[in-house]
């Protein structure tokens, strides 16, 4: 046998307890999972309109807050909330690709809120995620009933006045966009907008933890065979 085969055999044992320790400290560190929004972009809208993402905790008036007009200018805004919530309880939505606006218990979804909240304006712009839109709530009853999914630290001002007017649109435009047509003033046009588990989340724990058994079962055998 080559010496270079030869000594790779050797450490393989130790290689298998690494990776199984290595396992063992992702475990202990939880690491995020999350469904995200990716960017967006403004067709149509006040001086200056762009989309912007706002990253958590946000600047506004008071800080950390959204509703009533903590922002008033021409920009689209969006930031993500819970990720990946398995429901518990049938969910009333307002928009669906297809199918029924009641989603089921045993749906995980993402949630994410997209608002406009200009001194008085027009937008029309488009959303983009990573992962497939399931869902979007446009409707004042449908948006409280559905804020367990926030869970962002963030205060939702005057919630008895979100929801879009007559005129307003927000459409699914893609697997994995949205396009935002509203005209506003006080307070704002808000929704929230549900999707699948992203795909670039992280292994589910179950997963990890059979992972991790595999590998630190291979590195005993080897060890075995060796005594």
């Amino acid at each position: 046998m080559p010496a270079s085969v030869a000594r790779l055999t050797r450490a393989l044992p130790r290689l298998a307890a690494a990776g199984a320790l290595a396992c063992l400290v992702s475990l202990s560190t939880p690491a995020a999972a999350t469904a995200s929004i990716i960017g967006g972009s403004i067709t149509s809208g006040g001086p200056g309109a762009q989309f912007i993402e706002l990253t958590l905790p946000f600047t506004a008036n008071p800080n950390n807050t959204v509703g009533n007009n903590t922002f008033q200018d021409n920009n689209l805004y969006g930031f993500d909330e819970d990720q990946n919530i398995v429901l518990a309880a049938p969910l009333e939505v307002d928009i669906v690709p297809l199918g029924s606006t009641t989603l089921a218990a045993g749906t995980t979804v993402a949630s994410h809120y997209i608002f406009f909240d200009p001194v008085n304006g027009s937008i029309d712009g488009r959303v983009d995620f990573d992962s497939d839109i399931v869902a979007i709530i446009t409707s004042t009853a449908r948006l409280t009933a559905s804020d367990f999914l926030a869970n962002t630290g963030v205060t939702y001002l005057s919630p008895g006045l979100r929801g879009l007017e007559g005129n307003d649109q927000v459409t699914i435009s893609g697997l994995r966009q949205i396009r935002f047509d509203t005209t506003a003033s006080t307070p704002g046009d808000y929704v929230r907008v549900l999707t699948a588990y992203s795909p670039g989340a992280v292994p589910e724990p179950a997963t990890m933890t059979l992972l991790c058994v595999a590998m630190a079962t291979g590195a005993v055998r080897m060890r075995s065979r060796r005594s």
